[in-house]
């Protein structure tokens, strides 16, 4: 069993390499690997696309390593591997974003990436530390996370999905933040999970034991 942390230079994959290292020790997941090579992805059994930074950013940089992101697709779309993307690897599985311009996305789950508006003016943005979420649907990926356990957001940005019966999970910041959303094979998170403690934790547990 493989799974595959994409690397395309945009964001610091230390963090998250540990964490799905220790969880796959803990739960026989299998090897954990770091890579930007087309080869690795099409050979690997799980897949994780982590991004910090812009969207229009993050795609153009996915996108200048050539093969990668048609490796990923082939995988995810035609062998239904499962798929996490985290934060700004999440929203680029939605069909737009709208930060600075607007950008493509993978168009894999409906919706637009647009600017958090929090009700209260007093909310600060970028929304960044712990929030509680709010479990808006079952998911196998969810095994034993609660409404009220804690996860940690860094962003200004979040998914509007198309269609709601994608959307997994929320956090309230002056209205409902998007949170997780998913679909077949697919799962994405705004929030960091490899800093999210013991909630984080165990979403990469159940990620790495999925089977959609």
């Amino acid at each position: 069993m493989l799974t595959v942390l994409v690397d395309y230079d945009s964001g610091n994959l230390h963090s998250a390499e540990k964490a799905f290292q220790r969880m796959a020790a803990e739960v026989g997941g299998g090897q954990v690997l770091v890579s930007s090579r087309p080869e690795d992805v099409a050979r690997a059994d799980r897949i994780v696309l982590p991004g910090d930074g812009a969207f229009p950013a993050c795609r153009r940089a996915l996108g200048s390593y050539g093969g990668l992101f048609e490796a990923i697709e082939e995988a995810v779309h035609t062998r239904a591997r499962p798929f996490l993307g985290i934060c700004v690897g999440m929203q680029m599985m939605a069909t737009l974003g709208r930060e600075y311009q607007d950008t493509r996305g993978f168009d894999w789950i409906g919706g637009e990436v647009v600017r958090i508006t929090p009700a209260d003016p007093a909310l600060k943005v970028p929304h960044m530390g712990w929030n509680d979420l709010v479990i808006d649907r079952p998911h196998p990926v969810l095994a034993g996370i609660s409404t009220g356990d804690h996860a940690y957001f860094v962003h200004s940005y979040h998914v509007k999905v198309a269609d709601p019966a994608h959307l997994l999970a929320h956090c309230d910041y002056g209205g409902p933040i998007t949170a997780i959303i998913g679909r077949a094979n697919m799962v994405g998170t705004q929030f960091h999970p490899e800093k999210s403690q013991t909630a984080g934790l165990r979403l990469i547990a159940n990620f790495l034991r999925w089977r959609p």
